[in-house]
């Protein structure tokens, strides 16, 4: 329901857009991700040591993921923000404390059941490896876990910094978790096995998250002035984040669920097919953190800080929405585009050195092509599920994302196991049918949040000459791009070239947008000649 308070909302900072600042942030955050990736496929290949430990990095992931930055932002930023948007200082930072005590107790004993479990969870994941890639899959998981607690911890501070407008920080802090694995790549790599290599990145990823968490702590301490752990648990404001924080819980889960369900299937694809999900999924994630979740990280404090009567309420989601789904799809469409006509372009920009070959690139753009094709509407979901999380109702998104979970299941396991039998083809390649089937997954979970938002609070959508306008400046530019493949400038270092083609789209695309009177793409263009002009100078 719309809460009704006669308050006037507060105004947001002014200085910066809270979007940029969030995309910047995850910006850092992902050019060091792929700089980890890079290195890692230098060692690692697509071998069997790159399977074990990208399945391990898996399970404890589930653990930041269901605790951390989905779950609990979902129930304890709207809670908080609104606390502080109403001046109570006081009750913000008992709730902050009550749920940090929370967390540092739950997650305890579920790493210490991790750790214990290990084998058994491996053997759910992963049942498709044979006895050495299990054996070195649990030793890694039993390694990671503690890390991952660490990870929620991080979260924590996120959703503090988030609530208070402090963006940067919370998004870059994962800089210092990669640059940690990085190094203990660089200095060990050329000296170690693959698996002991795999094992010794795995105690960096722990040592990462520590540093992780430790570099946001004293400016969390520092805003959240009145906080107090060990208060009482039974306060209005702590009941309501617990109360919306269990159907939260378990839509991230149902998520997740989908995650190692593809785990699952790959497993049994053949060596190389986890991996690969693993290569495409880096390269996937990159613009939907940036334009999808930076947008609506930035979006849900501010959507859950609106207070008035229902309608003003209203008013205030649509005008955010509209404002969020304009960014997201300007950046989105032409990511789209651009992985399903350059997928093994980027895959060579980005991977291709040492033990990942053209064959693997080649491979890595078939899973992304199909993931690509949900990418819009996982995007576009992220946003109206944080305008839910803003109304104070957890409970649509996780619905939702059951009925997601089942598509995308059951067109998984045909186009998997199925298709290639049916087909007569390799096996290796029914990874297509996995991320084709969580792309329609995706799209049936944003069409069911969108049309019961609506019901909520109205009409909010972007015309369909608008993304007409987007769709043909992207197909334009991806035909100029792929003319390059037809030069020499194809035989060219993966870099070069892929930079060359890369950059060519990009300016292609935001030239013809801005030409059809798309305004987000002629203010990006008028800052960027605006900076040219000061530098000549």
């Amino acid at each position: 329901m719309l809460e009704t308070k006669s308050a006037e909302s507060p105004a947001p900072p002014k200085k910066r857009s809270a979007s940029v600042l969030v995309a910047a942030g995850i910006l850092l955050s992902r050019i060091a991700g792929l700089v980890r990736q890079r290195v890692f496929a230098h060692y690692f290949g697509n071998s069997a040591a790159a399977d074990a430990f990208n399945a391990a990095f898996r399970i404890p992931n589930l653990l930041q993921n269901l605790f951390g930055e989905g779950a609990l932002s979902a129930s304890f930023i709207p809670v908080y923000a609104r606390l502080l948007a109403q001046n109570n200082e006081k009750e913000a930072g008992r709730v902050a404390g009550a749920i940090a005590s929370l967390i540092v107790l739950v997650v305890t004993l579920i790493v210490l059941a991790g750790v214990l479990l290990a084998p058994w969870l491996v053997q759910i994941i992963a049942p498709g490896f044979g006895e050495d890639r299990r054996d070195l899959t649990v030793a890694l998981v039993r390694i990671l876990f503690p890390g991952a607690g660490l990870l929620v911890l991080s979260a924590w501070c996120l959703g503090i910094l988030n609530s208070h407008r402090k963006f940067f920080l919370s998004y870059t802090a994962p800089v210092l978790w990669n640059a940690v694995m990085i190094t203990a790549l660089v200095w060990l790599g050329g000296r170690s096995s693959q698996e002991e290599l795999a094992v010794s990145l795995a105690w960096a990823s722990v040592v990462g998250s520590g540093a992780q968490f430790l570099i946001q702590l004293p400016v969390v301490l520092r805003l959240a002035k009145r906080l107090s752990f060990f208060t009482k648990w039974r306060s209005r404001s702590v009941r309501t984040v617990l109360k919306n924080f269990l159907p939260a819980f378990f839509s991230r889960g149902v998520v997740q669920i989908s995650a190692y369900v593809d785990s699952v299937l790959a497993s049994l694809l053949g060596v190389g097919a986890v991996a690969g999900i693993t290569y495409a999924q880096v390269l996937y994630t990159l613009p939907v953190s940036l334009f999808g979740m930076s947008v609506s990280a930035a979006e849900l404090p501010e959507m859950s800080s609106a207070l008035g009567n229902q309608e003003e309420i209203a008013a205030r989601l649509r005008e955010r929405l509209q404002s969020g789904m304009k960014k997201i799809a300007l950046m989105i469409v032409p990511s789209v585009a651009g992985f399903l006509t350059l997928g093994d372009v980027v895959s060579a920009l980005v991977y291709q050195t040492g033990k990942f070959l053209p064959a693997d690139a080649r491979y890595v753009w078939l899973i992304l092509a199909g993931s690509s094709v949900g990418m819009l509407a996982s995007t576009l979901g992220r946003l109206y599920s944080s305008a839910w999380y803003a109304l104070g109702d957890t409970r649509k998104p996780f619905l939702f994302s059951c009925a997601r979970i089942a598509v995308s299941t059951v067109l998984g396991i045909v186009g998997a196991i199925f298709v290639p039998h049916w087909f007569g083809i390799p096996a290796k390649w029914g990874v297509l049918g996995i991320t084709l089937g969580a792309a329609v997954g995706a799209w049936v979970e944003f069409f069911l949040l969108r049309r019961a938002l609506w019901k909520q609070i109205g009409n909010v959508s972007l015309s369909w000459s608008y993304y007409g306008k987007l769709w043909l400046a992207a197909a334009v530019a991806a035909s100029d791009a792929c003319l390059l493949r037809l030069t020499p400038i194809a035989d060219w270092h993966p870099v070069v070239a892929g930079g060359l083609m890369l950059g060519l789209f990009g300016v292609v695309y935001f030239v013809i947008a801005a030409l059809m009177g798309i305004a987000d793409a002629q203010q990006l263009i008028g800052k960027f000649t605006g900076q040219l002009k000061r530098l000549r100078k």
